[in-house]
């Protein structure tokens, strides 16, 4: 049986981060609203602890998005696969990822891919050439985090 695994992601606005790479990646925003419901009616977390993002119930400060394909619990929304949580934290980013997302278009499409990108909040920093290797751009998300379109 695979791992599941979920890499954790600081953010400064965790919904909008997680919807930039749910569309990214053509991912899914996992949903906690059920789970919501029942912490809220049991009296295990308060209203300071929901905020809503898009018409949904969240967890104020956490969003997370998993793969479509992946199993995942009706209940807390939460993927059993592939997935990215992202959470805020109080300190902005100030130095370069030591870990980074590369994003792999089609063969002949990272033009395309690139352009996709940019129309959902990304940017451009630099053209990697690696002659007959190919060419990848270095791109940043919303929040500056680097990774890289190939």
């Amino acid at each position: 049986m695979p791992l599941n695994w979920k890499l954790v992601v600081d953010s400064q606005d965790a919904p909008v981060l997680a919807d930039f790479w749910a569309a990214a990646l053509e991912y899914e925003v996992e949903d906690p609203g059920v789970l919501i419901g029942r912490l809220l009616a049991a009296g295990h977390i308060g209203e300071d602890a929901v905020t809503e993002h898009r018409g949904r119930r969240t967890f104020r400060g956490y969003a997370a998005i998993r793969h479509p394909e992946d199993p995942f619990d009706e209940i807390s929304g939460i993927g059993r696969g592939r997935r990215l949580l992202f959470q805020n934290v109080p300190e902005a980013k100030t130095a370069k990822n030591r870990l980074h997302i590369d994003v792999h278009s089609e063969p002949g499409g990272l033009a395309e891919l690139v352009a996709r990108l940019e129309t959902l909040g990304a940017t451009r920093v630099h053209e990697v050439d690696r002659g007959p290797a190919g060419h990848w751009w270095v791109m940043r998300d919303p929040e500056g985090n680097e990774f890289c379109a190939a």
